[in-house]
């Protein structure tokens, strides 16, 4: 995965707890099962954050988050969709949301052309290789992966809600 340190989610300021409640308590729309990966950054490049979340019917089974002092918002995508990947057995059937179009597009259309060229796009470089390697090596090992793109802050509970935890580290940098 990229450098991106996990955050140690039972400890966990006041302010950042109070800040992923309000989530769940503000929205109830949008898919209540499945998992939901979200990444974000302060200033592209700069600081950014990364949260997964798995809800199996509107319950938390499990979360993850992380943060890298120096990234960009679509590393933090990817390293969402790999935390997301990687909370899933080889043989579930699930259903993994990202708001990015880019990583849905780049590990539903385009990876395996890139991978049957060896790894090249037809013009230029492929941004973010290693994590893009990475993160299509776990899709393909999970067939019962479908990975579907959500739309941003139109009120998705869990979409908002890794959107949260994507954004805790935010009151890190801000001190």
């Amino acid at each position: 995965m990229s450098n991106a340190e996990p955050i140690d989610l039972k400890n966990l300021s006041h302010t950042q707890a109070a800040s992923l409640s309000s989530v769940v308590a503000k929205y109830s729309d949008g898919p209540v099962t499945g998992i939901f990966t979200d990444g974000s950054c302060f200033v592209n490049p700069g600081p950014g954050g990364w949260g997964a979340v798995q809800v199996r019917d509107d319950v938390i089974i499990h979360q993850l988050c992380g943060a890298d002092i120096q990234t960009t918002n679509n590393r933090m995508e990817l390293t969402a969709m790999i935390a997301g990947l990687q909370m899933i057995n080889f043989d579930d059937q699930v259903e993994i949301y990202s708001d990015s179009q880019l990583v849905v597009n780049t590990l539903t259309n385009w990876a395996a052309g890139w991978a049957a060229r060896g790894w090249r796009r037809k013009t230029g470089e492929i941004a973010n290789l290693d994590l893009v390697q990475e993160a299509y090596a776990l899709f393909l090992e999970r067939p019962g992966a479908e990975i579907k793109w959500i739309r941003a802050h139109r009120g998705s509970k869990w979409n908002e809600y890794a959107d949260a935890l994507a954004s805790l580290y935010m009151e890190n940098i801000r001190e």
